[in-house]
C-alpha cells in the first residue's frame, strides 16, 4: 500500500507566514499606541473614571472558586483541547489510518446497518459526548450554586465597562483585577459568550453533521441544513482556540501567581500551589495529545466496534 506524504511547506508558504505574523505584530503595536493617544483626552478620562470596568454584581453573588468549578475548568481545557486536535484530523485527513464501525447489538442494535466512520471521527464524538456530559454536570452547579450571576449580565452598564476594560487592556494598563470576587465586563461577555452561545453552537452543528442525526426528517433537515452546521462549526473551533489563547496570555500577564492560585488551588493568599496544580494540568494535557492516535486509541474503540482499513 502506497503511504500519502505530505509535502513540506515551500518558501512561498514560510514567507506568508512571516508576513502575517510581523503584520499581526504591526497592529498590535498600532492598537497600544492608539489606545494611550486616546487616554490623553479629558473626555475619555472622564469616561474611565465613571465606569472602571466593572459592572456590580447582583446582590447574593457567591465569592470565591469553589472546587468543582475549578474541576470543571480544567476538563473543559483538556477535551477542549484533544477536540480541536481531532476536528482537525477529521476536517484535513485524506486517508485515515482506520475505521471504526459500532457493534450492532445488544441495547444499540438496530435495524439498519451501522455506518463506518474514521477512527479520527470516532475520537472526535467520543470526546464531544464526555465534553457535553461535563458540560451539563457544570449548567446544575452553575444555577445551584448562582456561579451564574458572575458571568450573565444583569445590567446595561456591561456594556460601556467593557469598553473601558477594553481600552485599560488595549493601552497596557490592565484593569484592577478581582476575579476571586468580580470579574471585569470583558471577562464577564466573553464567558457568556463562550458558554451560553458558543457552545451550543458547537454541540447543534457537530450533532448535525455527526451520524447520530435523523435522516428520515425532512422538515428537520430544511430548518437546519447540513451546509449551515458546517459553517457555523469551524469559525466556532476558531473562536474556541482565540479564546483559549487570549485568555491564557491575560491570565499569565495580569498576576500569574494569583490568577492560578485562584483557579487551580482555590486560594487568595499568593502561594504557588495554583501555579504546580497548572502545571501538572499542562502535563496531563500534553499527555492526552500525545495518546490521541491510533497506537492508543484503538483497543478503546474496539470495545465498542469493530476496526477496519
Amino acid at each position: 500500500m502506497t503511504l500519502l506524504k505530505s509535502r513540506p511547506p515551500g518558501r512561498g508558504s514560510k514567507t506568508r507566514a512571516m508576513l502575517t505574523a510581523g503584520a499581526g505584530v504591526a497592529l498590535l503595536v498600532l492598537l497600544v499606541l492608539a489606545a494611550k493617544w486616546l487616554r490623553g483626552f479629558e473626555g475619555v478620562q472622564d469616561f474611565l473614571a465613571e465606569y472602571t470596568g466593572h459592572s456590580a454584581l447582583p446582590e447574593g453573588a457567591p465569592v470565591g472558586l469553589p472546587g468543582w468549578l475549578r474541576w470543571q475548568h480544567f476538563l473543559n481545557g483538556f477535551f477542549l483541547l484533544l477536540m480541536v486536535r481531532t476536528g482537525w484530523l477529521v476536517h484535513t485527513t485524506t486517508r485515515p489510518a482506520a475505521y471504526w464501525t459500532r457493534k450492532n447489538k445488544g441495547l444499540l442494535r438496530t435495524k439498519g446497518a451501522p455506518k463506518k466512520i474514521s477512527l479520527d471521527l470516532w475520537l472526535h464524538l467520543t470526546l464531544d459526548m464526555l465534553w457535553v456530559l461535563n458540560g451539563m454536570v457544570f449548567a446544575v452547579f452553575l444555577l445551584a450554586t448562582g456561579q451564574w450571576m458572575r458571568i450573565v449580565p444583569t445590567s446595561w452598564d456591561i456594556f460601556p465597562n467593557a469598553l473601558s476594560a477594553l481600552l485599560q487592556y488595549a493601552s497596557l494598563e490592565w484593569p484592577l483585577e478581582q476575579g476571586w470576587v468580580n470579574y471585569n465586563a470583558m471577562q464577564v461577555l466573553a464567558y457568556f459568550l463562550t458558554v451560553f452561545i458558543a457552545a451550543p453552537l458547537a454541540l447543534a452543528s457537530g450533532l448535525r453533521m455527526s451520524p447520530a442525526w435523523p435522516k428520515n426528517a425532512p422538515l428537520l433537515n430544511r430548518v437546519f441544513p447540513i451546509g449551515a452546521s458546517r459553517a457555523i462549526h469551524l469559525p466556532v473551533m476558531f473562536y474556541f482556540v482565540g479564546f483559549v489563547v487570549v485568555h491564557v496570555a491575560l491570565v499569565l500577564a495580569t498576576g500569574a501567581v494569583a490568577n492560578l492560585n485562584h483557579m487551580y488551588a482555590g486560594g487568595t493568599d499568593g502561594s504557588w500551589a495554583g501555579v504546580a496544580v497548572f502545571a501538572l494540568s499542562l502535563v496531563l494535557m500534553v499527555a492526552g495529545w500525545f495518546m490521541a492516535r491510533p497506537l492508543f486509541i484503538r483497543p478503546i474503540a474496539s470495545l465498542t466496534g469493530n476496526l477496519s482499513r
